[in-house]
């Protein structure tokens, strides 16, 4: 399989890290929303969150991969039958809130944890914090952080239901493009 961008197909890079991210996304979304199950100071809870904190930053760490494999992979496939130019237009400023996204929540992440004076694990490692102790501050980045991840839901279904509506409803090949050439025939 070519790693590059074709006319017609994303390269396979391209689609691994497409895939990689949504499931890193998830796995930082769970840890964050099922440590709500356990007792606030359990072992299980503050784990919870330790791999949240651990999995948003290698989410910023593979968005600048998937950034620099974009820039090498060559101009996307076109989608056929072409879409009207503001359907092209949305499309570009989906991708690039999503990207947008992708980047602010993890620095969000670690100034919030920075400013709160707290460590930031990273796989065995204490990650450099970027601001100084400020309880204040840390309190406004932490409800930007919150907010910012609510909005993230919707920017990541509004992706996934207009790949849908692409494939099922308008019949055009724009999900086909980013999917393995095995399950794009079907």
């Amino acid at each position: 399989m070519n790693w590059k961008n074709t006319t017609d197909r994303y390269g396979s890079l391209s689609m691994a890290m497409h895939w990689l991210m949504l499931l890193l996304l998830a796995a930082v979304y769970a840890c964050i929303e099922l440590r709500e199950f356990y007792p606030r100071g359990s072992d299980l809870r503050e784990g919870l969150k330790t791999w949240h904190f651990m999995l948003g930053l290698c989410v910023l760490a593979l968005v600048a991969l998937r950034l620099a494999i974009r820039l090498m992979a060559g101009p996307a496939p076109s989608i056929r039958p072409a879409p009207p130019v503001w359907q092209q237009r949305l499309a570009v400023l989906m991708h690039l809130a999503l990207y947008v996204f992708l980047v602010a929540m993890p620095l969000l992440g670690w100034l919030t944890l920075s400013a709160s004076g707290k460590p930031i694990p990273f796989f065995g490692l204490q990650l450099p914090a970027l601001v100084g102790t400020d309880k204040a501050l840390a309190g406004s980045l932490k409800d930007i952080h919150e907010t910012i991840g609510t909005v993230g839901y919707y920017l990541v279904g509004l992706h996934a239901a207009a790949a849908l509506v692409h494939h099922y409803v308008k019949r055009d090949d724009t999900l086909r493009r980013m999917l393995p050439a095995r399950l794009s025939r079907s």
